[in-house]
Order: C-alpha cells, then sequence, then structure tokens
C-alpha cells in the first residue's frame, strides 16, 4: 500500500490540487477533477490521458 507521507505530497497533475487514497488502496481521487489515478505496484501513475472518470455513487 501506498505511503500516506507520499499522498501527501502528491498533487492532481491538471489542477494541481490535492488527491486522497481511495479505501481499496489501489488508486488516488482528485474530487476537483472527478478522476482517480491508478496505483500500480505501489507506484502512482498519475498521468492525465490515464485518469479513469470517478465513479458516481
Amino acid at each position: 500500500m501506498i505511503k500516506k507521507e507520499l499522498v501527501d505530497i502528491l498533487a492532481c497533475p491538471k489542477c494541481k490540487g490535492p488527491v486522497t487514497l481511495n479505501e481499496v488502496g489501489d488508486g488516488l481521487i482528485c474530487p476537483v477533477c472527478k478522476v482517480v489515478y491508478e496505483v500500480k505496484d505501489d507506484i502512482p501513475i498519475m498521468l492525465i490521458d490515464q485518469a479513469k472518470p470517478l465513479a458516481a455513487d
């Protein structure tokens, strides 16, 4: 799982806003852009073109 210290310093590459780890721990959520950046092998994939839309609840 990705460390909280890393999540605290990461920012969304699109809006530069803060990101949060999702409940499962396999994605970083940007609430402003409403996207999820995948985390693979504890490495966040912070590429705008690979972000997935945030699923509506």
